[in-house]
């Protein structure tokens, strides 16, 4: 363990999913999804959220199925409303949007929660996101990611479209705007042609969070190019290093420092006293699974049907399709899914419990106490930089771990004891980004007036 490691604070965000994150929640007796659509429900988990001093929350989003989802910018423009100080992310594809149309909507959003607002790049998953927007087809990785990567500069360079102190409003000689100040981006490349400005002024972060979810090797790259923040799976501790080490060594070719990049795993926890009474809630919600649909769903990544097998026979991981096979989906999942089921010898009623609790992400289910040693020794040990926590249920899964796991690390120097800024980059300890347009523009006008004499 290095010295620096000693003082090292966790992160953490909270992931929205409805009822919660265990496959069963919804079908709890404590669980409200009728409140699904309803915003004092998302409310009520920001407030805990931010009691417990959370970094962020996270919402993700697609573009199609029966997910019950609110979109994004609606629900977070609200609840940077009725919150004061915790950050709020939404997940963005960049296949099925405009960089003009994505960079005003998060300016928007940063403006009015006063720099809390993060962005989720996705670059999308589902054949059934491209046929509800009159696309044939549903592009192929490598090239979903080269968009991506054209977008995110696009966006980036709009948003740099405004200096600083553009906004002059100077009643005397009747200047609201220094237009000399808001520059045409002119941006021309193999996807996007762009002319610019943007129609509002940079966001107060100069950028908002840049969040990147995956562990695919395009992923990853996009990640150590662009990303200040990733959301990823991995289920055991060396999985994890190993990422950790990977992603953060890229960013040298990029100029970037490892300390300008946080990796945050999911992590699924199960919170009580004692660890049998998180093992016995963790048992109740399992009873209420639907085998059947979750046999369905984890034969996706097999080439035979799950259900065609014992419950009590081993995972039959030597049937799993080849990694990289499976083109919609998170593909990534595939890997960690199928090797956490290989490592430790699962039998399929063992594998759909797992699969269940963290849909991918690592899960945990033990007391307060042997909580906190999980994520401090993952944050120790250079697994982590924090965590975004999927709680089982809402909202008792949440409060536990705010009013129990969170002083725990506290009483451990492990997390913070109160907010230490008023933006999302200030509380994660990111630099703001400097306009890449500031320099060029001071030179142009130093230009200008010399030529005018």
């Amino acid at each position: 363990m290095s010295d620096s490691s000693l003082d090292k604070k966790a992160h953490f965000n909270v992931f929205l999913r409805g009822s919660g994150h265990h496959a069963a929640a919804w079908k709890h007796p404590a669980s409200r999804p009728k409140e699904d659509l309803d915003l004092e429900y998302y409310a009520n988990i920001a407030r805990i959220a931010e009691r417990g001093l959370f970094d962020s929350l996270f919402m993700a989003d697609n573009y199609s199925g029966l997910g019950r989802r609110l979109e994004p910018f609606t629900l977070l423009s609200a609840l940077a409303a009725l919150t004061k100080h915790v950050g709020l992310i939404a997940t963005v594809s960049t296949t099925y949007n405009e960089p003009y149309h994505v960079a005003r909507k998060f300016a928007s959003l940063d403006h009015i929660s006063k720099g809390r607002a993060g962005w989720n790049i996705v670059t999308g998953h589902s054949q059934a996101d491209a046929g509800n927007f009159s696309k044939p087809e549903h592009p192929e990785v490598s090239r979903r990611y080269e968009i991506g990567d054209e977008f995110v500069e696009v966006t980036k360079q709009l948003w740099d479209s405004w200096e600083e102190d553009a906004l002059v409003y100077d009643r005397e000689n009747e200047v609201a705007v220094d237009t000399s100040k808001v520059h045409e981006i002119n941006f021309k490349g193999t996807y996007y042609a762009v002319t610019g400005p943007l129609n509002i002024p940079r966001p107060p972060q100069g950028y908002p969070v840049l969040v990147q979810a995956g562990s695919s090797e395009s992923g990853k790259e996009l990640a150590a190019k662009t990303a200040e923040v990733i959301f990823t799976a991995q289920q055991t501790l060396g999985a994890a290093q190993e990422f950790y080490t990977d992603v953060k060594s890229r960013l040298k070719k990029y100029g970037r420092t490892p300390d300008q990049l946080l990796i945050m795993p999911g992590l699924s926890p199960i919170v009580a006293d004692t660890e049998a009474e998180a093992k016995d809630i963790e048992d109740e919600f399992n009873a209420l699974l639907n085998t059947k649909q979750m046999l369905h769903k984890l034969s996706n990544y097999f080439t035979v049907d799950l259900s065609d097998y014992s419950l009590d026979s081993l995972v039959p991981v030597d049937k799993a399709k080849p990694y990289g096979s499976i083109t919609t989906g998170i593909t990534s999942r595939q890997e960690v899914v199928v090797d956490a089921a290989r490592r430790d010898r699962m039998t399929i009623r063992q594998f759909i419990a797992r699969s269940a609790a963290g849909h991918g992400h690592v899960s945990f289910t033990g007391s307060v106490l042997q909580t906190a040693d999980f994520i401090e020794t993952w944050i120790r040990e250079n697994g982590a930089d924090g965590f975004n926590i999927l709680p089982h249920i809402y909202y008792s899964g949440l409060e536990t771990f705010v009013d129990k796991v969170i002083p725990e690390l506290q009483n451990r120097g492990l997390f913070r004891t109160a907010y230490e800024g008023k933006t999302l980059r200030e509380n994660l300890g990111l630099a703001r980004p400097e306009n890449k347009n500031k320099a060029i523009c001071a030179l142009e006008r130093t230009a200008l007036k010399a030529q005018n004499g």
